[in-house]
């Protein structure tokens, strides 16, 4: 048991799909694992372990943004000896280059956020995924004839900002999408020497404003989680 997740010891496995919402974590624990069992609720933060194609798998939210998936991924790693964290989640496209329903395999994560600063002193403004989780994504991907991009994307602190427009960290790495969590996932990975990636699919686009209606999530986002799940039992 943790300060924030209140699993026993051994009741959460090596490997953890961590979208950031509670209740798609549950919806991916009742729809794609067999076997399941809740093991934590503090906080109504939901993390379930159960099996899928005979590996045991957890899967759990972050909350939103760095500071809470700086939180929940830390405990993971630390208290739980979970080895491998994927993020899957969704992003706003910066561009018209990127279309709705795309699945991006988050290279690196630029931010303007000091969490790996101050937490880790880790100095600058570009993270990497960490280990070999990424290239194991482009592999399964390849294999199931799932199409995604490896890019760059932007960690934002902020939903909501005054100034239109791209931000200036997010023009300086060619970042193709904003979300709120990988820079931090990817600093405590880096810190504690464990595995993570970042898998998002494109929900809206910023400068059309087009966005997947609520009715569609749960098939614009069943491609990422079957490539999660499916890379998950490699490792």
């Amino acid at each position: 048991m943790s300060v924030h997740i209140s699993a026993n010891k051994g009741d959460i496995a090596k490997v953890v799909l961590q979208p950031g919402d509670p209740l798609r974590a549950q919806y991916i624990a009742e729809n794609f694992l067999e076997n399941v069992r809740l093991v934590s609720k503090t906080r109504n933060i939901f993390y379930f372990t159960g099996e899928y194609k005979g590996k045991t798998i957890s899967v759990g939210a972050s909350g939103m943004g760095c500071a809470s998936i700086g939180i929940y991924s830390y405990e993971l790693f630390t208290e739980y000896d979970v080895d491998t964290i994927i993020r899957i989640g969704t992003c706003g496209a910066y561009n018209t280059d990127l279309k709705l329903f795309d699945i991006l395999n988050v290279e690196n994560a630029a931010s303007e956020s000091t969490y790996a600063k101050y937490a880790w002193e880790i100095e600058g403004d570009l993270l990497s995924h960490q280990g070999k989780v990424f290239d194991m994504i482009n592999e399964t991907a390849a294999a199931q004839s799932i199409i995604t991009k490896n890019t760059n994307i932007h960690t934002s602190d902020i939903f909501y900002r005054k100034a239109p427009g791209t931000p200036a960290v997010a023009e300086k790495y060619n970042c193709s999408a904003v979300e709120m969590e990988a820079f931090a996932l990817f600093a405590n990975a880096q810190h504690l020497g464990k595995n993570a990636a970042t898998l998002l699919t494109v929900s809206d686009i910023i400068p059309t404003r087009e966005e997947i209606s609520a009715n569609e999530r749960e098939r614009a986002l069943k491609p990422m989680i079957e490539l999660a799940l499916e890379t998950a039992i490699k490792l």
